[in-house]
């Protein structure tokens, strides 16, 4: 889909930042590139997670080579279980990435990367070159409990930039909230031979009530929900006539249209009828002028979620 985009469009759509614009352009213009993202195994992919993997995606179609690492021992790290259960939720996760589409990635779990001496030595390297202040800064966003940290808590962000040399990979995909690690890894890899990594950030998103995205607040359509919680759940969402911060419109911006090319609304006449949209900023202008009531947005966007995830509801329940 979407085949008309160029690499560069396809690369940079939908992200907050990219470190360097001018690093990015060079690099896609090299035959060959990759690009990795990781994640922290978690009970449930929702779409928070979704963000970062429909930019995978894309930057796929523009013609890098994807890794995906599943970080359990990060996640152990961090306070999210035992190794054993990690590890099995980093299965799960794997397979919920490559039913959303995520194919022909190279699937890489943290354990097997981490625990090699070279890895090792790397992470020690690197620790004497990083003032504990910026560890724990650069963990603010990310970490758990971040009030009393614990020093594997301060490893994190070094073992971070170990993934990115050990790996190889030419870039770096995370939601804003890696900012901080990312820019450590710019300006500590290169003292240890490594190339500087060009890195791309994503939004992070609102729940559905227009709060923090979290589990326990029960605000987030998790991609193994079945049509029904998906339709109720979005029935429920919050909606102002405002653009800014709509989580319904952050739905379709980032999750609908990089998989649809186009979109209807169907309504009845009575109401105005069926509607046709091209693209999101076509829908984002017909809701702000008011010609889309929020129930109807609502539907038309639960209706493409029950599509998109059905393939996903079946290869993981």
């Amino acid at each position: 889909q979407l085949s008309f985009m160029d690499p560069y469009s396809l690369a940079t759509r939908n992200t907050v930042e990219i470190v360097t614009d001018e690093e990015l352009r060079a690099l896609l213009e090299q035959p060959a590139k990759s690009v990795y993202a990781g994640y922290e195994p978690s009970g449930e992919i929702h779409l928070g997670h979704l963000v970062t993997v429909n930019k995978l995606m894309d930057l796929q179609k523009a013609g890098f080579e994807v890794t995906v690492l599943l970080a359990d021992l990060h996640a152990f790290l961090n306070h999210k279980g035992t190794l054993d259960e990690v590890r099995e939720t980093a299965e799960y996760n794997r397979r919920c990435f490559e039913a959303l589409g995520l194919k022909g990635a190279k699937y890489v779990m943290g354990t097997d990367l981490q625990l090699h001496p070279d890895y090792e030595l790397l992470v020690l390297q690197l620790s004497q070159e990083v003032t504990v202040n910026r560890a724990k800064r650069s963990m603010d966003e990310v970490g758990r409990g971040m009030d009393h940290p614990a020093v594997s808590q301060m490893v994190y962000p070094i073992m971070q930039m170990a993934d990115i040399a050990m790996l190889g990979v030419d870039a770096a995909v995370g939601g804003i909230d890696q900012r901080k690690i990312h820019m450590l890894a710019r300006e500590h890899l290169p003292a240890m031979g490594y190339p500087t990594p060009v890195c791309i950030h994503t939004p992070i998103l609102n729940g559905l009530d227009g709060k923090k995205m979290s589990s326990s607040a029960g605000n987030l359509i998790s991609v193994a929900d079945s049509p029904e919680d998906i339709t109720r759940k979005m029935k429920k969402a919050f909606c102002p006539p405002e653009i800014e911060d709509n989580p319904v419109l952050q739905v379709l911006k980032y999750h609908i249209f990089p998989r649809f090319e186009a979109v209807e609304l169907h309504r009845p006449e009575k109401f105005g009828g069926d509607l046709a949209f091209a693209s999101y900023e076509a829908v984002e202008a017909a809701y702000a002028a008011g010609q889309v009531h929020p129930l109807d947005l609502k539907k038309m966007t639960a209706d493409y979620l029950v599509e998109m995830l059905a393939g996903v509801h079946d290869a993981v329940a």
